[in-house]
């Protein structure tokens, strides 16, 4: 074999060996890039759920604070009218800022903290004891707690 046989056979082999070579590395490249676009996507669901979760729970604080306020304007607005029953004097807007506190109280919720809210109006209505008037406070103020610590839904 002349050397130019030989020179032709080691290119040829030189260039066969340079395709092998590069098909298994463009193979091996376009693994690495699937492999990277899928840990890309992974990161950033989790990116994307980390954001969700902490607007939920920016959502329960902000109702847990609206209901916070809420409870505590109808407690003072019953205070308003305990003070009227027991002394006589009070302000012209008392019962109209009692039933706006109350109706507040209806739409913010739960059932247990309007219905408890409601029993504490009726009594005022009814001009009962002060007695009668301090537990229906009181168990108000109990459902009122017990909402903003087990509220479902929110935190």
């Amino acid at each position: 074999m002349s050397d130019l046989g030989i020179a032709l056979i080691a290119a040829g082999a030189a260039i066969a060996g340079s395709v092998a070579t590069g098909w298994y590395t463009r193979s091996a490249g376009l693994r690495q890039a699937e492999a990277a676009r899928q840990a890309g996507d992974r990161q950033a669901d989790a990116l994307l759920e980390t954001v969700r979760m902490t607007l939920r729970e920016q959502a329960a604080v902000r109702v847990l604070d609206i209901r916070r306020q809420t409870y505590v304007a109808f407690l003072g607005a019953a205070e308003s009218r305990i003070r009227i029953e027991r002394t006589g004097r009070g302000r012209g807007d008392d019962d109209a800022l009692l039933e706006t506190a109350l109706g507040e109280v209806v739409l913010e919720g739960p059932a247990e903290v309007a219905g408890a809210a409601q029993d504490v109006v009726d009594r005022l209505r009814r001009h009962e004891a002060p007695d009668s008037i301090q537990r229906a406070k009181f168990a108000f103020v109990s459902a009122a707690q017990e909402a903003l610590t087990t509220s479902p839904g929110v935190l």
